[in-house]
């Protein structure tokens, strides 16, 4: 428990020290801003591809985890974006669009460097090309979860015939949209806190913030969805602006939770760092004793 509360203490006290909160809003607006050229990219890609399905499986791979209370304005604003007419992938506007959809991953960048207590030592032009790599990667696993899904329905009809004994397995299985949007949930910050930030970091070093942000996302969600129920009026307060400012608040939660729980893994990293040169300091005066 004393290292429990030494973890938390030294990630909150960081945490706030450090600028947390505003980095949160940082992160928060550049997701935000980030979402539809991320969009707009993605769409030109896959259509240059052939990948028509993209833009319905990448609506719910991005808002099936949210509540839908905060999902549902967004969403519709996206496909009414992702419906509109535009030239070939090789236009400065589609180009402009993955540009500052790699803003968004430069946010986040710059706020585990913050959390993880590191400085950036890597090249502008080295950093920028990772972002703007992260997008791309981006679409193409959400083209290729689209391609896959196609074949989802028929798989389901198959199984259900020759294996009719797993009915109740094939039955949850049928709710593919949330447990594929939570693998890649879970895979993109797995990503995020290995590659973006500055210096090295194991699996296993990043586990545990990863565990905890995932918690409190959760809870964070159900907590802020309540409120906007059964509290908040945005729409008398904000007028045709309610949507917006609704996803600002919400995205404002869940960036300084995501920064926290790379606080955690800081800590945590903090405390093994010093364990091992403590057994190392004795293990070398036992050798000089002996």
């Amino acid at each position: 428990m004393r290292k429990l509360r030494s973890i938390v203490g030294d990630a909150i006290n960081h945490f706030n020290n450090d600028d947390g909160w505003a980095m949160a809003s940082h992160v928060a607006l550049s997701i935000l801003m980030a979402l539809f050229p991320f969009m707009i990219f993605g769409t030109a890609l896959a259509s240059f591809l052939g990948a028509d399905a993209y833009a319905e499986t990448a609506s719910h791979l991005i808002f099936d985890t949210w509540p839908a209370t905060i999902a549902d304005p967004i969403s519709r604003e996206v496909v009414r974006v992702l419906t509109v007419e535009r030239g070939g992938l090789l236009t400065v506007s589609v180009l402009a669009a993955a540009f500052f959809a790699a803003n968004g991953v430069e946010a986040l960048r710059v706020s585990l460097n913050r959390a993880y207590r590191v400085t950036e030592t890597r090249p502008w032009y080295s950093t920028r090309a990772q972002s703007i790599a992260f997008v791309i990667i981006a679409v193409l696993v959400i083209m290729a979860i689209s391609f896959l899904l196609v074949l989802a329905p028929l798989a389901v009809q198959i199984a259900r015939r020759v294996m009719p004994w797993m009915e109740t397995l094939i039955s949850a299985v049928d709710n593919w949209r949330i447990l594929v949007a939570v693998v890649v949930l879970i895979a993109g910050l797995v990503a995020s806190h290995l590659w973006l930030p500055a210096g090295r970091r194991r699996i296993v070093d990043v586990l545990p913030g990863i565990a905890v942000t995932l918690v409190f996302w959760v809870a964070g969600a159900l907590m802020f969805a309540s409120y906007l129920k059964e509290f908040a009026n945005y729409v008398t307060t904000y007028a045709g602006l309610a949507s917006i400012m609704i996803a600002i608040v919400f995205l404002y939660i869940l960036a300084a939770i995501f920064i926290l729980g790379a606080e955690i893994n800081a800590a945590i990293m903090k405390i093994r760092a010093r364990t091992r040169e403590e057994r190392a300091a004795k293990a070398q005066l036992a050798a000089h004793q002996g």
